[in-house]
């Protein structure tokens, strides 16, 4: 764990063709995103028992192909969406089902992914075997989140450790989703500009005036911490602030939000009155999806200003897509790095290179 300790301003040791380069994105999709934790979905996307619902993991980018299902006792269960005979998708529609029934031959599954029956195989004796079955990437869930990891990655108890250590004592069970106030934009920029911007409060003076009055700027502590990065927002006097147990390790201090980024492309803002859960999701080069989901805990009256949360995002929009313009000139290099003020987006830089140099 570093605690804001760089007493020297480090380079980045990305050049400008890092963010517009298409076959860099092709080594990205393999190295990082396939075998990283991605948000599936949240607790409002889990198909009741007996139902089905189809999802493509990060449209445009990804593609993959998946299905999430339930148990009985509404264990929830993602599979892919993928006849395991000659690749068909079996489904494209949500709703009620007894079995999934591959359209192009008919192949049958149960809803827990176990091949049934396939025409004209029945005298075979080995079949089905376990290679007709429907695969399953490793899954988990987190206070009513779900998550995917496509390839082999690291263990999902390690990456969201650094959120559960601060915020387990909120009541996670009691999240609900706020669809009036979640939304989708596109930003015509590189989708690690967009973190690397997520990662920094260095330019909320000059970029957010709104946020920069509810934060005391005096401090803005950084953490980098595994596969994670938190920015701790604190709150200025007549602002809310969380009501923290003796023993939880912000006691004492008016703690307005922490923001969390979890490697390689999820961001989870925690507020006294719930979770902001912002997916950046690359489409292009120079183009990403950010989705931000609204959840709030029950009992809370207030929450995000929908106007001031739009406001913002679109004045990180605005100088994100200028900086996307601006690597782009042949003379660009990188600067030096703010020791403190920009520790997470050095954290970030490193994570990539390992990933990138496997």
């Amino acid at each position: 764990m570093i605690r804001n300790t760089a007493t020297h301003a480090l380079r980045s040791p990305l050049p400008g063709s890092f963010y517009r380069d298409a076959a860099m994105l092709d080594q990205l999709r393999e190295r990082v995103f396939l075998p990283s934790w991605q948000w599936a979905f949240g607790p409002e996307g889990l198909p009741a028992p007996g139902h089905v619902r189809p999802f493509n993991l990060l449209p445009g980018f990804l593609d993959e192909p998946l299905l999430a299902t339930a148990s009985e006792q509404g264990e929830p269960l993602i599979l892919a969406n993928v006849c395991t005979h000659r690749g068909n998708l079996l489904t494209r529609a949500a709703g009620p089902c007894r079995h999934l029934v591959c359209p192009y031959h008919g192949r049958r599954f149960s809803l827990d992914g176990t091949c049934i029956t396939q025409p004209g195989l029945g005298a075979v004796p080995d079949f089905p075997g376990e290679e007709d079955h429907l695969r399953r990437p490793a899954q988990a869930t987190w206070a009513g989140f779900h998550f995917v990891r496509m390839q082999d990655g690291p263990g999902f108890d390690s990456w969201i450790h650094p959120l559960r250590q601060r915020i387990d004592f909120l009541p996670l069970h009691a999240l609900t989703h706020d669809p009036d106030r979640s939304m989708t934009y596109t930003v015509k920029a590189n989708w690690a500009l967009y973190c690397e911007n997520y990662l920094e409060g260095l330019h909320i003076p000059f970029v957010h005036p709104a946020l920069r009055d509810a934060l005391d700027l005096t401090a803005y502590p950084v953490i980098t911490d595994g596969q994670t990065v938190l920015q701790t927002g604190l709150a200025r006097e007549g602002e809310p602030a969380f009501d923290l147990p003796p023993d939880h390790p912000d006691f004492g201090q008016r703690i307005y939000a922490w923001y969390y980024w979890l490697f390689p492309n999820l961001m989870i803002n925690v507020y006294p009155w719930g979770l902001s859960v912002n997916v950046v999701e690359p489409v292009g080069v120079a183009e990403t999806r950010v989705r931000f989901l609204t959840y709030r805990f029950a009992g809370q009256s207030g929450g995000p200003d929908t106007h001031a949360l739009h406001d913002t995002e679109l004045e990180d929009e605005s100088v994100v897509e200028t900086v996307q313009q601006g690597v782009r000139s042949s003379l660009y290099t990188p600067g030096r790095m703010v020791p403190g003020w920009e520790d997470g987006v050095v954290w970030f830089h490193q994570l990539l290179c390992q990933h990138l140099t496997r």
